[in-house]
């Protein structure tokens, strides 16, 4: 189990950090001389979360299951894949491997361009957000909707594609493509959590406001996944876990 706990931590702390890093840093880097944009944008960033899921996959996802996300902890445990007795431990690793990747963010702001930091903070830290704080304007609704039914979808992905008989060996890649397209949809959403340790690790750092929003990024989430755990198991798979 420590080493399960260990990949865990180590998977989400590549998932946040590298992706986070990827929003704050390069998503609207600037203008070259040239007047052609410098940033990586939405697709960047959509791209930057499903290759670090897939980074992550392959090199800790044989210790430990490559979950890196909460809510597909408890899909998986809803689906009888996972023990529910091991859920409470791999969700605490996975939030403090989040938490440590946006720290590690803000020690290389601190060392950044004057304002950077401060600036950072007050955009809300790439923070999950509905109202004024989405990206497109989108309400509470709006982002309680889209976390229940991206979630869900991403969840179902993985439970087929890592199937015991029916899975296939490029699973890693297929989960990260899909985590990409989720984001390629929703990012103008709500800024894409799917993810509670995610939103936890930006959360801290994204202000009052990214706080007190996070309520719907950490429950719709886990509603999304254990919709689609309960259903995949009744609608395609029938096996319990002892």
């Amino acid at each position: 189990m420590p080493a399960r706990l260990t990949a865990e931590a180590m998977g989400t702390f590549l998932l946040v950090f590298g992706s986070i890093s990827a929003a704050l840093f390069a998503a609207d880097f600037g203008v070259g001389a040239g007047g052609t944009s410098l940033g990586i944008g939405f697709v960047g960033v959509a791209l930057a979360f499903g290759l670090t899921v897939v980074a992550g996959v392959y090199a800790w996802g044989p210790i430990s299951g490559g979950h890196f996300n909460p809510a597909v902890t408890l899909g998986l445990a809803a689906a009888g894949r996972f023990p529910w007795k091991d859920t409470v431990g791999y969700i605490v690793a996975q939030i403090v491997g989040g938490a440590i990747g946006t720290t590690l963010i803000v020690l290389i702001g601190l060392f950044g361009p004057d304002g950077w930091l401060r600036s950072a903070q007050d955009g809300g830290f790439a923070s999950n957000g509905y109202g004024a704080h989405s990206p497109g304007g989108f309400g509470m609704g709006s982002a309680i909707v889209a976390e229940i039914l991206f979630t869900a979808i991403f969840v179902f992905v993985i439970l087929g594609v890592t199937h015991p008989t029916r899975g296939t060996k490029l699973a890693g890649l297929v989960i990260g493509l899909t985590l990409t397209l989720i984001h390629l949809a929703s990012i103008p959403i709500d800024n894409t959590s799917v993810n509670p340790a995610r939103s936890i690790a930006t959360a801290i750092y994204g202000g009052g406001d990214a706080l007190l929003q996070l309520w719907v990024f950490l429950v719709f989430p886990i509603v999304g996944a254990l919709l689609a755990g309960f259903a995949n198991r009744a609608l395609f798979d029938g096996r319990t876990l002892g």
